[in-house]
């Protein structure tokens, strides 16, 4: 009896914490379940109604209700706009939508700053609500016991609309079986549209009633996305209650669990999202194509189509000089083969000229640029090789991540931490936070590999989470939130002095990118390159052929988090500081996306990807302060709606090859 009375307040702020949570995430398994939208704004729509009732909010019940009127009706047009946008990406799977609504969280919190300020803004209650009752010989707030009575309401009534209406009905037919749903009169797109109003009804009701418990700020959005999306793998997507029993341990996890283990606090939560995922997806059969989803129509190729049907010219027609060369007799065999040589040898010029270029272009940026761009050129290198390894692992081998900030931290913590310890020389930082990153991924490897798509996402963003708590709780190594900085200068070769100077730390920074793509396009055009790539394409008849499909696809996990750690140490050495912010969640959406906009599939894409990010968040956004989020999240919005297929889909799609027999291999085991 001592230990709960000890501990009664922070239980029942658990009961109110994870009921919020509930609301929230009840939209969100809402969107996801039933409309399909893997949404990571649903943060923000949480933050409109959070912020519109606390600006409405005057501590009388009429604005209580006016706020409340209104925060829900802003983030249920929201929902609904957000619905609008999610239609042209039907086709393109998760990863396109998860990348579209995290530019609109971008946006959007940049845009409610802009409206609302950047300091807390306080939330008056009525004052019928604004006092303390007493609970079993403690004190404890009005509010929060009115709003755990609230939401246990909210989920009877929403538990009663989705089995026992007509319109939860077809909530739940739209999401079974669409078709059957249209034969019935039904029109799908508007219950699509309907069902994403609702979870934002939901998110921005949430924000509103729970701003005095959460009061609206910077980071609200994201800690309130992060938690709900744990209670939905928690909960699952199929029961209402069990999402209500899941939101209530992880509130008591936040409150009570940091009161009674604040070890272990930071760790639960994500762990046991990890371990959820990990175990559903050892039940799940792999799929027999595990890659990318194909996408909608690519708008650069419509255009490049009309503009040659208004030329007069056919896709795929014969052109009068093609007819002119198909005329002609047969060549001689000896001049066939020189024509043959010739083409081969064009055509490896076609591939290295690019690589070429861009090369040049590096090489001369120190004579281009003043001090400032050259450290952030060196800066977009070391992203470059985080995207890089994001594209090994999304479009070589069908594992679309957001952990790969994990093994990038654990590199750049290694270096941080062999200057400190006077191992400042550059090959050796690189080999050895290499191998710590490639340990790492080793060891997180046997989690990953065996999940597909989204599960993929969740499992990855759960580890990368976990590297985030470990950087937070271990400050002798990591610093904490402060960070490292003060370390000594990484030395170029053995015998040298430290390199301060941006141009020498960018030299150094390209000659390492250089080695590293290079060699990571030589295994990537290799025989292993070759089946990694069947592995993502044609995974069953892989599996059917004796190929040890896990194993590929864990070397192929190893490998890309060595190049991670080798990126991490780069930022470590151009930077010479290291703050939680470098590696955190928004840093694996970024390098995700410069791998997306390189074409998932494109070492070279990646890398432009990576300097574009770079170039829109430090430079252009220095000229607009202030506005770094909501040039990004332009930036992810237009690269979704007009790279669907990356900067290499720009040369047009490639002919498709014949497809070539599998190689036998010993059984897997």
């Amino acid at each position: 009896m001592e230990l709960l009375d000890a501990h009664l307040v922070p239980a029942v702020d658990g009961v109110a914490y994870g009921l919020l949570l509930f609301v929230v995430a009840a939209g969100l398994s809402l969107a996801f379940g039933t409309a399909g939208v893997l949404n990571l704004s649903h943060g923000t729509l949480y933050a409109i109604g959070a912020y519109t009732g606390a600006e409405l909010s005057d501590g009388t019940w009429g604005g209580l209700a006016l706020g409340l009127a209104a925060g829900t009706a802003a983030a249920a047009l929201a929902g609904a706009g957000l619905s609008a946008a999610t239609v042209p990406l039907a086709r393109r799977g998760h990863l396109a939508q998860a990348l579209l609504t995290f530019g609109i969280a971008l946006a959007g919190g940049d845009l409610l700053i802009q409206l609302f300020g950047a300091d807390e803004l306080p939330v008056r209650v009525p004052g019928a609500l604004d006092t303390s009752v007493h609970l079993l010989g403690h004190r404890y707030p009005a509010y929060r016991l009115c709003f755990i009575v609230m939401a246990v309401l909210l989920a009877g009534f929403g538990t009663w609309v989705l089995t026992r209406t007509r319109l939860g009905a077809a909530v739940r037919a739209s999401a079974d079986d669409p078709q059957m749903l249209a034969a019935t009169g039904h029109n799908p797109r508007a219950v699509h549209t309907g069902v994403l109003a609702a979870a934002g009804a939901l998110a921005g009701a949430a924000g509103v009633l729970g701003a005095p418990i959460i009061g609206p700020g910077p980071g609200t959005s994201e800690n309130v996305l992060m938690l709900s999306l744990v209670v939905v793998v928690l909960g699952g997507l199929r029961s209402l209650w069990a999402t209500l029993a899941a939101a209530v341990a992880v509130g008591e996890v936040q409150t009570l669990g940091v009161s009674v283990l604040p070890e272990l606090a930071p760790y639960l939560l994500f762990a046991a999202m990890a371990a959820v995922l990990v175990f559903r997806s050892r039940f799940a059969e792999p799929t027999a194509a595990h890659g990318p989803e194909g996408p909608s129509a690519d708008p650069v190729a419509r255009l490049r189509r009309l503009l040659t049907a208004r030329l007069g010219t056919r896709p795929g027609a014969r052109t009068g000089e093609a007819r002119t060369r198909e005329a002609r007799p047969p060549e001689a065999p000896a001049r066939a083969s020189g024509r043959f040589g010739a083409w081969v040898r064009g055509a490896a010029w076609r591939r290295a000229a690019p690589l070429l270029v861009l090369l040049l272009v590096l090489i001369a940026l120190p004579g281009l640029l003043d001090s400032y761009s050259i450290s952030l050129a060196g800066s977009a290198l070391a992203l470059g090789l985080l995207a890089v390894s994001v594209t090994i692992l999304t479009g070589y081998a069908g594992l679309p991540t957001l952990g790969q900030t994990a093994p990038f931290a654990v590199g750049a913590y290694a270096t941080a931490n062999l200057a400190d310890a006077g191992w400042t020389v550059g090959p050796v930082q690189i080999v050895l936070s290499a191998l710590a990153a490639a340990v790492f991924s080793a060891v997180t490897g046997p989690a990953v590999i065996r999940a597909r798509g989204t599960t993929v996402l969740m499992i990855t963003l759960a580890v990368g989470e976990l590297a985030s708590a470990v950087i937070n709780q271990f400050k002798s190594v990591t610093g904490g939130a402060d960070g490292l900085v003060g370390f000594p200068a990484t030395q170029a070769l053995w015998g040298g002095e430290g390199m301060t100077d941006e141009s020498e730390l960018y030299t150094y920074a390209l000659v390492v990118a250089v080695v590293a793509v290079a060699l990571t396009l030589l295994v990537l055009r290799s025989p292993a390159g070759k089946l990694l790539t069947g592995t993502r394409g044609a995974e069953a008849r892989m599996r059917a052929s004796g190929h040890p499909v896990g194993r590929y696809l864990l070397v192929a996990h190893i490998c890309a988090g060595a190049l991670a750690g080798v990126g991490g140490s780069l930022m470590v050495s151009v930077q010479q500081y290291l703050s939680p912010a470098d590696v955190g969640f928004e840093i694996a959406a970024f390098a995700l996306l410069a791998a997306v906009i390189g074409g998932t599939t494109s070492v070279i894409g990646a890398l432009l990807g990576a300097g574009l990010i770079v170039f829109t968040r430090d430079w252009v956004a220095g000229s607009w302060p202030g506005h770094g989020p909501l040039l990004l999240g332009a930036l992810f919005i237009a690269a979704v709606y007009l790279l669907p297929r990356g900067l290499a889909g720009l040369r047009g799609a490639p002919r498709p090859a014949a497809p070539l027999p599998l190689p036998t291999g010993k059984a897997a085991p």
